[in-house]
């Protein structure tokens, strides 16, 4: 999977070549990303890019105040909305949320959880690290007989939103009473704000549990534990399990390629794999900005590869970036009808 472009395609050009700093804000699960694309495309261009890593909901909030040029939010708007918004969405990476614990002695990948456990612990109905349930997976683990702390994203998340939405698939009790939201009412537990918050939360709690994406699990050193996936299986969270979870996806099945990757079929899926999404206007107030904008993620597709991998993300399959380029060509137009973006 490259952000390369096919052979033979033109290079893309804009209704203006003016240059600009454009500003971004939302969701804190390609914050990591993001920045990295940020620093090398000011390197290269000389034009920046800043993005707030407030949060989905504050993403969607922003762009809809127009106080950005773009919104960010790993929970895609569903079609209604986006029509409603007057909105285009499209995905820039994938990644994965992983749960993470600070117990004593206890290595990344070294516990084992189901679905089902991991929606009890949440739920609060497994209440210690020494139950049962947890120690049957977990044959020879030193567990201690101490209580669960579940760390929980306080803000509007679109990555609780795809947490919850995993732990909906795996447990009707879940799913009956807690849902799948962008904030829920959590049961137990403690909050933080951001993945920031709560891998920082996560750290300073002993004996808690919480779930960030992966990048932030890796870059502050914070153990994961393994999770059962759909085939009965324990991936580690990696670039080759999060390729697994979308190999069969059909990007075109949702308005604004708005599909989940949670609980895939598959040996090597890791069950709770999610792309990332961009929200701009179709009809752009400021061509130029929205043009700048557009001039930064097709340089981020082209060239951002290597550094979302380096970072655990997974790029997009070339075809799917073909379609995303085909959309912005289509529906994003300036205030006379004019292709901002033209293959």
């Amino acid at each position: 999977m490259s952000f390369a472009l096919a052979a033979g395609l033109a290079v893309a050009s804009f209704t203006t070549a003016s240059a600009a700093d454009i500003t971004g804000a939302g969701a804190t699960f390609p914050f990591p990303v993001y920045s990295k694309w940020a620093e090398a495309y000011k390197k290269e261009t000389g034009n920046g890019m800043n993005y707030q890593s407030i949060g989905s909901g504050g993403g969607i909030k922003q762009i809809q105040a127009k106080t950005v040029d773009f919104g960010a939010t790993d929970a895609p708007m569903k079609g209604a909305d986006l029509d409603k918004n007057g909105l285009l969405q499209f995905p820039t990476v994938m990644g994965a949320v992983v749960p993470v614990v600070n117990i004593q002695g206890i290595q990344p990948g070294q516990i084992k959880l189901t679905g089902q456990v991991l929606a009890d612990i949440f739920h609060g109905k497994i209440a210690k690290w020494s139950d049962a349930k947890i120690a049957q997976l977990n044959p020879g683990v030193n567990l201690p007989n101490a209580n669960i702390t579940p760390v929980y994203r306080s803000d509007s998340s679109g990555t609780t939103s795809v947490f919850t939405t995993y732990l909906s698939q795996v447990s009707e009790a879940w799913k009956t009473e807690l849902g799948a939201n962008t904030t829920i009412s959590w049961p137990i537990g403690q909050g933080g704000k951001g993945n920031e918050g709560v891998a920082a939360t996560v750290k300073q709690v002993p004996n808690s549990i919480g779930y960030v994406e992966y990048a932030y699990a890796k870059q502050n050193n914070i153990p994961h534990t393994l999770i059962q996936n759909q085939a009965g299986k324990y991936p580690q969270p990696e670039i080759k399990s999060f390729q697994a979870a979308a190999a069969s996806a059909n990007w075109s099945s949702a308005p604004g390629f708005g599909i989940s990757l949670t609980n895939q079929s598959g040996d090597d899926a890791w069950p709770i794999t999610n792309p990332t999404f961009i929200l701009v206007y179709k009809t752009a107030d400021k061509p130029e900005q929205m043009a700048e904008v557009l001039k930064f993620f097709d340089w981020a597709y082209k060239n951002g590869d290597k550094l979302a991998s380096d970072l655990d993300y997974v790029p997009l399959p070339d075809n799917v970036v073909e379609q995303i380029r085909a959309t912005w060509t289509k529906d994003i137009k300036d205030g006379s009808g004019k292709a901002v973006y033209q293959m």
